[in-house]
């Protein structure tokens, strides 16, 4: 996965995850929400169920009070009371039954067919006994009771409310009951409604999540897009300045080998054709060849000297050889001959754990600095210190210099070269480079740590 990929990736993942969190705190509050009111309405609606059964009770109570509070109990009262109350009803299945306290069914017009019949132990599909129940509450006074019974129009087992009271005189129950089946229906349509409406929500949060992943990928291609340009921009003029480094060190290089070597090697030629002319010639001229023979071996030596110097420039050995601080020192000791300005070396702690491409980089650093305090500071008195911690390594090289503007310098194409070859040389390594500069003189520090 490129780095485009993975910082789009980094940057929707977030998104996607906070959108899903909010989807399912939505998904868990619409459904707790959604369950409370279902329960709020069947409450509501079963609380109107029972104020009607109550009412119908107490009008076929009052249908027959003149009889049963006349303090009749014959047969013929109470058969006129079950002809009375099999009369009454509401709606398509809406009845009232009679039972002896011993679970015989005495009345009902619905099913004639129990009547005569001990149903007390009668159970229905879930195995619980209706008729038991049912007087059981009536001895208590009567109340409400939740059972299955055998709707009329259907001829299927539903769920029933019923109310029933007592007749203690004539030893009965009488009662009527609701089939909860059409509430049932419309508690299941409010459910799929609220089912409806929270996948509807999801369904919201979904596109909206879809929509907002697709803009910050678009955002985010768009800003790639900007930055690759920048990015190669910033590598043509880095690419550029490589190539004029490299010129410009091809370019000292000639130099040194033409003013220094070339010129030495050409007067040793000479010297050494003239040396031999006289070796040829008469005896008298042997002294003399001799001394023409020494001169020539002291340009020797500083042919020598001088291509260990650029050598040195090119890859210094000493750094391989003896390590930072000693090549440090060695330069700051070579610098201090070459220049004649005083240069005090110091060093703690140590750089041990420093990779030899960063010991390279601080050393060129060291290199270029000091170069540009001989080229620009006119500064007296020059310090390189090199601090080693359990962090990482600092080299500290400062002047009491004329110093210089920061911001100019950066600002300027054809200034400040060794500058970024400084930063750019640190970067390289996860480094870092600090300046300060002030007419009081100039400090520049380089940071690495052990970590990069």
């Amino acid at each position: 996965m490129k780095l485009r990929q993975k910082v789009i990736f980094l940057a929707i993942t977030p998104l996607i995850l906070a959108l899903c969190a909010i989807a399912l705190a939505v998904w868990h509050q619409s459904a707790l929400l959604a369950t409370q009111q279902k329960a709020a309405i069947e409450q509501a609606y079963l609380a109107s169920k029972e104020a009607e059964l109550k009412h119908y009770v107490a009008l076929a109570s009052h249908s027959v009070a003149h009889l049963y509070e006349a303090g009749r109990t014959d047969p013929a009262a109470q058969e006129e009371a079950k002809r009375i109350l099999a009369s009454l009803s509401f709606g398509d299945d809406g009845y009232f039954f009679v039972y002896d306290m011993r679970g015989n069914s005495l009345m009902h017009p619905r099913q004639p067919e129990l009547v005569g019949r001990n149903l007390y132990a009668m159970r229905d599909n879930a195995g619980n006994p209706t008729i038991m129940r049912l007087l059981a509450r009536a001895r208590e006074g009567g109340g409400l009771e939740r059972y299955q019974w055998v709707k009329p129009s259907t001829r299927q087992e539903v769920a029933k409310l019923g109310y029933v009271i007592p007749m203690q005189r004539w030893g009965w129950m009488m009662g009527t009951g609701i089939y909860l089946d059409d509430v049932e229906r419309a508690l299941a349509k409010i459910d799929t409604q609220q089912r409806g409406n929270i996948q509807n929500t999801m369904l919201w949060i979904a596109a909206i999540a879809i929509l907002s992943a697709l803009a910050v990928g678009f955002s985010g291609l768009a800003l790639n897009i900007s930055e690759s340009r920048v990015a190669d921009a910033k590598l043509k003029a880095l690419a550029q300045r490589v190539v004029e480094s490299q010129e410009e060190e091809r370019a000292r290089l000639s130099r040194d080998l033409h003013d220094g070597i070339s010129q030495w090697l050409v007067s040793i030629k000479l010297q050494i054709e003239a040396g031999i002319e006289r070796l040829s010639g008469q005896p008298s001229q042997t002294d003399k060849a001799l001394a023409v023979f020494e001169h020539t071996a002291g340009q020797l030596n500083k042919v020598l000297g001088e291509v260990r110097r650029i050598s040195h420039n090119l890859r210094p050995a000493v750094l391989d050889d003896i390590g930072l601080a000693p090549a440090l020192a060695h330069l700051a000791e070579e610098f201090q001959h070459d220049s004649g300005m005083p240069v005090r070396f110091s060093a703690a702690g140590s750089t041990e754990r420093l990779p030899e491409t960063a010991n390279t980089v601080l050393f060129r650093i060291a290199q270029e600095a000091l170069t540009n305090i001989e080229r620009h500071a006119r500064a007296s008195r020059i310090a390189v210190a090199l601090a080693g911690t359990a962090h990482g390594v600092t080299l500290s090289i400062g002047d009491d210099g004329v110093g210089f503007d920061p911001a100019d310098i950066a600002q300027h194409p054809k200034r400040g070269i060794g500058l970024r070859n400084m930063m750019e040389r640190l970067e390289a390594i996860g480094g870092r480079l600090e300046l300060d500069s002030s007419p009081a003189g100039t400090t520049v520090r380089a940071h690495i740590d052990y970590g990069t």
